[in-house]
């Protein structure tokens, strides 16, 4: 980290890194792709090409490089570590009602608060570049995420810990807020996300990646995207694998609280898969795993991903984990204001043909669900990135350190938002520029790129 709140001014949060202090964005990438699955990184590659907003997304740790090298203020939080747009977004809280929040935390993890505000200010710089917005929009919306972080951070320290710590967003609250200020265009595709959104469970996926004989339920092949780990470890018999799973599962259950491990302990182990997920995480070790209840129709679909170091830990020593993936589950349900309560973690072996990895567990598909970023237009993307600002701050808030960032956003006022703004707005030229370097990596051969098809 550069400097610590005392010596840092306001407009020093505008800065990013010169070109020659800057580490090799290509060469980051390339170290995280040696710890990737081969077969997959062409996958990645091209995943990230697509767009200057894609290659954001999967670029979080060369962002983490470039944050570690310009001013900070030095007021340490648990940070999302990830928080561009597109890791916003919906699901059911144990209490069955949808809300809208942070939802992606493999790279949580202590640091400067600052730096999950600007890796959402630079995302929605970067989305609304790439919608075809003007300069002054695009500046605007990014002006207006950092003003509502700030004054929802300024307003939390006058509140008591308690009330932050249950401050959540409805997701119908959200979608009554849309109808009000929006055509109805823009009110019918909320209600059809919100509709989506409540009926993605168990047992949708069950409809979406299974198929069926007279021997039950069986989860599709769908390579590289989707494949049962029998077509993946061939040189092992199914029921050997089998139980290697259901073991890795008895160690997750360990982990999950009493009550909650006598839930899970009335579903059976069905079949496993790996399957490939979201842009970033591509390459990474993540399965899915099929239980059954009692019933034929009361399954259970948990994810088992993999669990790295954060990006942002070389950055921020001084804290060490047991266990990657339970570093995850303790950022995720500090920061959340609701958590999937089969969140778990297991270090496992079998999972990856011999490697001892860290891995997170939670539900596959609980009401999840998200806003098409790509879609927006000015006036909803101002409000997206106002609503992302709020959620941001509220989970902020829930830290210790809520009181010593309200202090310092007060001191800074308005100068704080434009900082901000500044900085994306600048951040977004390295990153059109980076991108254009993996563009050209995988033009001469330097870097891989394979086109499929995404997966149900």
């Amino acid at each position: 980290m550069a400097s610590s709140v005392d010596q840092l001014s306001v407009d020093q949060l505008s800065g990013v890194p010169a070109s020659a202090d800057r580490a090799d964005p290509m060469a980051i990438l390339a170290e995280q792709d040696r710890s990737r699955l081969p077969d997959l990184v062409p996958v990645r590659h091209y995943r990230m090409a697509a767009s200057a907003f894609t290659f954001y997304r999967g670029a979080a740790a060369v962002m983490a490089s470039d944050l570690a090298a310009t001013p900070d203020t030095g007021i340490i939080t648990q940070l999302c570590g990830d928080a561009h747009l597109s890791n916003f977004g919906l699901f059911r809280s144990p209490e069955r009602t949808l809300v809208f929040d942070l939802n992606d935390f493999d790279e949580t993890h202590p640091g400067p608060f600052e730096w999950d505000v600007k890796r959402l200010a630079a995302s929605v710089v970067i989305a609304s570049q790439a919608n075809g917005f003007d300069e002054k929009a695009v500046r605007d919306a990014a002006r207006n995420a950092a003003k509502t972080y700030r004054k929802t951070m300024i307003a939390s320290a006058k509140r008591t810990a308690l009330a932050c710590w249950y401050a959540r967003v409805d997701a119908d609250e959200v979608a009554s807020d849309l109808g009000d200020r929006f055509d109805t265009a823009t009110s019918t595709n909320t209600q059809k996300i919100l509709a989506k959104a409540r009926h993605r469970d168990s047992a949708q996926a069950l409809e979406k990646l299974c198929y069926f004989d007279l021997a039950g339920a069986h989860i599709k092949s769908d390579p590289p995207l989707l494949m049962p780990v029998a077509e993946i470890v061939q040189n092992v018999p199914k029921s050997q694998l089998d139980q290697e799973f259901i073991a890795g599962f008895e160690r997750y259950r360990k982990t999950l609280p009493d009550h909650v491990a006598a839930l899970f302990a009335q579903y059976s182990y069905i079949e496993a898969a790996r399957k490939v997920v979201g842009v970033g995480s591509v390459g990474t070790r993540c399965w899915i795993a099929l239980f059954g209840g009692s019933h034929v129709d009361d399954p259970l679909f948990l994810q088992i991903k993999e669990a790295s170091k954060s990006v942002l830990a070389p950055y921020v020593p001084g804290h060490e984990y047991p266990n990657e993936g339970k570093r995850v589950v303790y950022g995720q349900q500090l920061l959340q204001a609701s958590s999937d309560i089969m969140l778990g973690w297991v270090q496992e072996t079998a999972f990856v043909g011999g490697l001892e990895t860290d891995f997170y567990v939670r539900q596959l598909r609980d009401g999840k669900g998200s806003v098409v970023v790509e879609a927006l237009a000015p006036p909803g993307m101002a409000y997206y990135a106002r609503l992302c600002g709020e959620v941001l701050a509220q989970a902020h808030a829930r830290t210790a350190a809520r009181g010593e960032i309200a202090k310092y956003l007060d001191g800074a006022g308005k100068a704080f938002d434009a900082a901000i703004a500044d900085f994306a707005v600048a951040y977004s030229e390295i990153n059109v520029g980076d991108h254009a370097r993996l563009e050209a990596a995988i033009q001469d051969g330097s870097m891989s790129s394979d086109a499929v098809e995404k997966s149900s």
